[in-house]
């Protein structure tokens, strides 16, 4: 069962924060007569929150170094972007589970407890039904926005991209609660995926940068392009040589995107970049470059070997 018990913590340690902080970009951007929204929107906020706090306390000495050191859990900007989006918003925020996070340490036990087992299988499944409903939430406010009757700071098109990274949870929690193990989908739909996670964030930075900021508008406009031709791309490779080629740009790409966003995040906290971006949403994008970099990573090395 130890790699149930990994898979399945690491899943939580990323996707429960991001899951998380969903909530409180849903919450953040409600007019103040929208309050059952609001309030919803809070509850689930408040539940995503105490399920990450539960795969921290559990994950300690158990999750590997490559996620651990990979950026997706944590970065060195977090807890700062956390405390000034508390502060700008009025939305609580636990800094502490941040704190723990960084104090986790790797490790490769052999032993895994029963009564581990059985807490993470628990974890699993409260995190499913929090899913369900988060899922079903942010499809009403979708529904209700493009009826013109829910106003909201977000764009639609974030909604749709929240809800697919949410889908992709619930999917992996229910691979997990049936085999004991995740499927590796096939590269390409991996990449297809993610490339249109990262192409849609370009588009949110360009969207939410000051008009000022023009520069950094080109910027994220070549990278919304750059991943745009990416999924053209992907779409008429068949050959696997050509794939592995394919998967070494998307690599270089990501890389230089995730760079791009590290100065993003890193201007947002220090105040040096004028935007309406919460801070935390900047360290949140950051956070899924870091993700994505890991996964191409590990498929360029297993190609290798």
């Amino acid at each position: 069962m130890k790699g149930y018990v990994t898979v399945s913590l690491e899943t939580h340690l990323f996707f429960g924060r991001i899951m998380k902080e969903h909530s409180l970009f849903l919450l953040a951007g409600f007019p103040a007569k929208e309050t059952e929204f609001i309030q919803r929107a809070d509850w689930f906020r408040k539940e995503f929150e105490d399920g990450l706090r539960s795969a921290v306390e559990l994950a300690d000495g158990i999750i590997s170094e490559s996620v651990l050191n990979s950026g997706e859990i944590v970065t060195e900007y977090t807890e700062k972007a956390e405390c000034q989006t508390r502060d700008l918003t009025g939305i609580s925020i636990d800094i502490q589970i941040t704190d723990a996070e960084r104090r986790l340490h790797a490790g490769n036990c052999n032993m895994i407890s029963r009564e581990l087992v059985s807490q993470v299988r628990m974890l699993n499944r409260k995190m499913l039904k929090y899913l369900n409903g988060l899922i079903s939430f942010k499809e009403a406010v979708l529904g209700e926005m493009k009826r013109c009757r829910l106003y909201t700071t977000n764009y639609p098109l974030l909604i749709e991209h929240i809800l697919r990274e949410a889908k992709l949870y619930r999917q992996m929690i229910l691979q997990l609660e049936k085999s004991g193990r995740i499927f590796v989908p096939d590269l390409n739909n991996v990449e297809r995926f993610w490339n249109k996670i990262m192409m849609e964030h370009a588009q949110f930075i360009r969207g939410l940068l000051d008009p000022t900021e023009c520069e950094l508008i080109d910027t994220a406009n070549e990278f919304a392009d750059d991943y745009c031709r990416l999924l053209e791309e992907a779409k008429e490779q068949d050959q696997k040589a050509m794939n592995a080629t394919l998967t070494t740009r998307v690599f270089h790409t990501t890389k230089q995107y995730q760079e791009f966003k590290t100065a993003g995040t890193e201007g947002i906290v220090g105040c040096e970049i004028r935007s309406i971006i919460l801070p935390l949403l900047a360290d949140h994008v950051l956070r899924e470059a870091n993700h994505y970099l890991r996964i191409l990573e590990y498929a360029q090395n297993d190609r290798e070997s």
